[in-house]
């Protein structure tokens, strides 16, 4: 059985920096590209960032780039999202997700 969970989402300040984590089982984490969403209050769930299987190859949002870093550890399975220079607008339930599957979620606030 496929499993995501994700954790690591906070209230923090604008400015301030998160770590998110994506824990995956039940697939060959190694072989497949991951990624990262995010879904706001009222808007569309959107692609924050991914990575290549291998680690290499990342994209990003335009509105994250310079800012967040995806990274992956293959031989423990995991996905991080470094987000540093947090701003209000990035407030959102962010989602890790491989093929058709989704992670739980988990909430970042970002609030003075």
């Amino acid at each position: 059985e496929v499993q995501l969970v994700e954790s690591g989402g906070a209230l923090v300040q604008p400015g301030g920096s998160l770590r998110l984590s994506c824990a995956a089982s039940g697939f060959s984490f190694s072989r497949y590209r991951m990624n990262w969403y995010r879904q706001a209050p009222g808007k569309e769930r959107e692609l924050v960032a991914n990575i290549g299987s291998s680690g290499f190859t990342t994209t990003y949002a335009d509105s994250v780039k310079g800012r967040f870093t995806i990274s992956r550890d293959n031989a423990n399975k995991m996905l991080y999202l470094q987000m540093n220079n947090l701003k209000p607008e990035d407030t959102a339930v962010y989602y890790c997700r491989y093929d058709t599957y989704w992670g739980q979620g988990t909430q970042v606030t970002v609030s003075s």
